[in-house]
């Protein structure tokens, strides 16, 4: 009797085995696409699950959303902001501070003036207008008091889209940690954050690093391991302008000078502990430049950064920094 019951079991462990595949789900989000792999049992089905938390997100830090409580808060409406917010609105302090002010939310005014953002700009654009604008720029201009936003300056105006992206991708994952899924794949619009195997294949999680192609294709001719980590990408190649004489400006805007970012760098990755982090640090990294991120990172060991330049031929080339995966 006792063999047979420990058939049973044995039966049940290796059916739950067999049971476990990857879990796939995909569908348009924050302006782009997500994709999300996980490993359970067939039956297992989170999607109503991510479209709540998605609409969340959106309803806290969505410029695009007339409704939400960022627009609300541009428009000095009282709101009181939920901990998405707040969770964001301490990363992107603490990134500001580090970097001097090169990462900067409150930039978007002028990310707007550029068209680079959710308001067509309609007016034109002069060194006078660009100088009226920078004298609301500045994330010290703004303080949380609970979950109160005090501004000090009244037409200061905030845009996370340089890193809610991310968070968005760690909201996801924590939430699939809560369901005990501990292998996962969870992809937005080309940011990542992997955990565990891919148990499907019996293998680690492999990302790809997209081309710096400007005629809008995408391709990848390199692909790294990631396993317990997020990655981020920032690239010039995506959104930019040329000017008269050919040189190509940055989406990114420089927070001290309210102009776009000139700069060889065509695509800079960033792996950090969670998605948010990698993607602020990428998008300050794109505007800072690759010497600038080398003394930057030389009291930042946890942060991996891989560059794709052109040189002076303008020729491509590529420089992975603090052990980033080759």
């Amino acid at each position: 009797m006792k063999n047979f019951i420990l058939i049973l079991i044995l039966i049940s462990v290796f059916s739950c085995q067999e049971d476990i595949k990857n879990v796939k789900t995909s569908g348009p989000v924050f302006g782009t696409s997500y994709s999300i792999i996980y490993n359970a049992k067939p039956s297992t089905n989170y999607q109503k699950q991510f479209d709540s938390l998605f609409s969340v997100i959106n309803k806290s830090m969505s410029n695009y959303q007339s409704d939400s409580d960022i627009s609300k808060l541009n428009r000095n409406e009282d709101v009181n902001v939920d901990s998405h917010f707040i969770t964001v609105f301490t990363a992107s302090k603490k990134i500001s501070n580090e970097t001097d002010g090169v990462f900067d939310p409150t930039i978007g005014k002028l990310v707007n003036a550029w068209d680079f953002g959710s308001e067509k700009n309609e007016a034109k654009l002069d060194s006078i207008k660009i100088d009226s604008l920078m004298q609301f720029v500045g994330l010290e201009k703004m303080e949380l008091s609970g979950n109160k936003v005090l501004k000090e300056e009244s037409r200061s105006y905030i845009d996370f889209n340089a890193i809610a992206k991310g968070y968005g991708i760690d909201v996801i994952a924590e939430f699939l940690e809560r369901e005990n899924i501990n292998n996962y794949l969870v992809e937005i619009g080309g940011e990542v954050r992997a955990k565990g195997i891919n148990l499907e294949k019996n293998s680690e999680w492999r990302v790809g690093l997209q081309d710096p192609n400007f005629n809008g294709e995408t391709s990848y001719s390199k692909s790294i391991p990631l396993k317990d980590a997020s990655m981020a990408t920032s690239g010039t190649y995506r959104k930019f302008k040329i000017d008269e004489n050919g040189n190509r400006y940055a989406h990114i805007i420089n927070a001290n000078t309210g102009y776009p970012t000139k700069t060889n760098v065509l695509s800079v990755s960033v792996i950090a502990a969670n998605c948010m982090l990698a993607d602020g640090y990428a998008t300050a990294f794109q505007a800072m430049g690759i010497e600038k991120v080398k003394d930057f990172l030389s009291n930042h060991p946890e942060l991996k950064v891989y560059f794709i330049f052109e040189n002076e031929n303008k020729a491509f080339e590529t420089l992975a920094l603090n052990g980033f995966p080759q």
